[in-house]
């Protein structure tokens, strides 16, 4: 199989030049193309000889990521798009306005293993890892088609980013390079249902994006009967990796915890998550759970929420309600799957 050259940073496209006894500044040119133009096609390169593209296509591809349908919510202009990859296989991602900016929510695996019972991205299972410059292309596509900037991305679609951490930790980079799109690695979000040895690795890599921690429960008991990775990963053991992360980053983190009424809605539960929570510099996202077809979650009424809200303010804890955008069109936390319903 080809390798995908939309993955190579500029330093490893120019060492890829050099070995084929080109000039140098061929790459500079080329990583315009792919990352300014947003092109998929060696074809399109009009400033590069025709040699070099053969090159190139000897040992290389521009794995495209293509457009199959878009859905657009009618509450609140959100968009839904299914994409076609080279080999048939299907993601999603989500577009959203915000009065800040727009916002893409992108997918890191075709499907997923982690097996969360709320989450309809988990059914059938993970069938590939995308690579880097798969997970650019999701962002790219959507920028065509918008014609509109994209100032933030959520690494929240399909799949768990640590279940595929180098080419996440690699289109992050690219993502952020100022060579290309330069989104300010501030605006760019990785969550994670909780894989400590890679939550500590990423605090590592001198990188200034935001960490998300699914974590849905506040005891291990509960957090085990939605949470299958909770067999592997203590709660304890999570926030002793989040604490390691603040200190190595100084970035606050975002814990991210879906109300699941008569699951972890409790005022047992708010007190449980103040307590575990009131050392660290972080922020809360409360997410009445998303309706999945397959599962049989309920969220809890807006009063509930905001009890559970004010409960965990009471405790000084800094938490939002997360205005959910394209729920009408599956689009919205714990709704993106595979392919499509009915496709």
């Amino acid at each position: 199989m080809k390798r995908d050259l939309r993955s190579l940073n500029l330093n490893e496209l120019e060492e890829e030049i050099v070995a084929l006894d080109e000039k140098k500044f061929r790459a500079i040119q080329i990583f315009d193309w792919m990352h300014n133009k947003l092109i998929d096609d060696f074809s399109q390169m009009s400033n590069v000889p025709n040699s070099l593209i053969d090159k190139l296509s000897e040992s290389f591809m521009i794995y495209p990521v293509k457009k199959e349908k878009m859905q657009e919510s009618q509450i609140d202009g959100t968009r839904k798009y299914l994409f076609r990859l080279h080999d048939d296989e299907y993601v999603e991602s989500v577009f959203m306005r915000y009065s800040h900016g727009n916002s893409v929510c992108v997918s890191s695996q075709v499907g997923c293993r982690m097996g969360c019972k709320f989450c309809a991205s988990t059914i059938g299972g993970l069938v590939r890892n995308l690579t880097a410059g798969e997970i650019l292309a999701e962002v790219y596509e959507i920028i065509k088609d918008t014609k509109e900037r994209v100032s933030n991305v959520v690494i929240m679609g399909t799949g768990e980013p640590f279940d595929n951490y180098e080419n996440v930790v690699k289109f992050i980079r690219l993502l952020s390079d100022e060579k290309g799109l330069n989104i300010s690695g501030r605006n760019i979000t990785v969550s994670t249902c909780g894989i400590v040895p890679k939550i500590r690795q990423f605090a590592k890599e001198n990188l200034s994006a935001t960490l998300a921690i699914s974590l849905h429960a506040t005891n291990d008991e509960t957090r085990r009967q939605i949470m299958p990775v909770a067999l592997s990963y203590s709660i304890e053991e999570i926030i002793d990796a989040c604490a390691y992360f603040f200190d190595k980053t100084k970035r606050r983190l975002t814990f991210e915890y879906s109300l699941i009424a008569g699951v972890n809605d409790s005022d047992k539960n708010a007190e449980e998550l103040s307590k575990l929570l009131r050392n660290l510099n972080c922020h809360v996202n409360l997410i009445p759970v998303n309706p999945v077809t397959e599962t049989a979650f309920k969220s809890p009424s807006k009063e509930a929420a905001l009890s559970f809200k004010n409960k965990l303010e009471k405790n000084h804890i800094n938490v939002t309600i997360r205005r959910e955008m394209g729920r009408d069109i599956d689009g919205a936390c714990g709704q993106l799957r595979r392919r499509i319903k009915n496709l």
